[in-house]
């Protein structure tokens, strides 16, 4: 009995709490996206914190659909104000200067509340990448077995074009319990961009090894395909360089080089054009300067 009532006591106060968070916003000047969208917060999270008291959780959840509201209030005024519907894919015009600290305060009341973490991971980057890095390296502190985390932190990095950051962090998500093979894959290929092909390609055959999942291994099939046709066309443009150099102009066709090609260990076509992992013929591009993939091969092209 002593219990109910106590859990009875407890409710009755949050749900107070929430009505006196509710009237004060209801007595606030509605004109209010625009007024909102200017005011910064006068508390701090900590200093929420401890004033909302045992009701964290409540005062969390007030923040976050706050920040909804904000962005959604944003979004609105937009296409209330310019022609045709807004562009989701490009947040970066609505000046959503407030949305940081709206839910840095939501997750400093809450930490493991995740919602936030994941909102702030797609929206933050257009508005502002550091502070999307800075709350997901927040989120990971206070939630360290949560891979999602991590694969929006990698992705993120993966944006600024920081290979060696991004790897590190797909690397460290695949490592949590429940986190998806393709994490390590993801590791492996930002190896790859930044620069480490050796290492990428280790991975995946490592991968290879371990996975029974059909998915993965056609995945990795593709992306060891990829790190060799990068390794192919380094060749190919040695042998271009080379052929410029002694020439004194780029070559018009592939039987031009067709021996420095061969000698390079690269397959050719009866034509003279070397071939990529998937066996459709390379072409030439920037003059017969450059090497590209064709249109239809099924090598990535990225």
């Amino acid at each position: 009995m002593r219990r109910d009532f106590l859990l009875v006591i407890t409710i009755a106060a949050g749900l107070f709490v929430a009505a006196l968070i509710s009237h004060w916003n209801d007595q606030r000047p509605h004109n209010a996206s625009s007024q909102f969208a200017e005011e910064q917060l006068y508390l701090n999270g900590p200093t929420m914190k401890r004033l909302t008291l045992s009701f964290n959780g409540i005062a969390a959840d007030w923040y976050w659909m706050r920040s909804l509201q904000y962005v959604g209030g944003k979004i609105v005024n937009y296409e209330d104000t310019h022609a045709g519907k807004f562009d989701l894919n490009d947040l970066s015009s609505l000046d959503l200067r407030l949305l940081p600290s709206l839910l840095r305060m939501a997750t400093t009341l809450d930490p493991q509340f995740l919602e936030p973490y994941y909102y702030g991971a797609l929206v933050l980057p257009d508005i502002d990448s550091n502070e999307a890095i800075a709350l997901l390296k927040r989120g990971i502190a206070a939630n360290p077995n949560q891979w999602r985390l991590y694969q929006h932190l990698g992705y993120i990095y993966w944006q600024q074009h920081d290979y060696e950051r991004a790897s590190e962090v797909y690397d460290a998500g695949s490592k949590l319990s429940g986190a998806p093979l393709w994490m390590i894959a993801m590791s492996a290929r930002m190896k790859a961009e930044g620069g480490a092909p050796r290492a990428a390609r280790e991975m995946y055959l490592h991968i290879n090894e371990v996975s029974d999942d059909i998915t993965i291994r056609h995945m990795v099939e593709k992306q060891l395909m990829r790190l060799d046709s990068l390794d192919e066309r380094e060749k190919i443009r040695r042998a271009l360089s080379d052929y410029s150099a002694r020439a004194g102009h780029c070559p018009l066709t592939w039987k031009e080089i067709g021996p420095a090609l061969r000698a390079a260990g690269l397959r050719v076509d009866a034509s003279g054009a070397p071939l990529d992992p998937s066996a459709m013929p390379y072409h030439l591009s920037k003059g017969g300067c450059d090497v590209e993939l064709d249109e239809y091969s099924q090598v990535p092209h990225r």
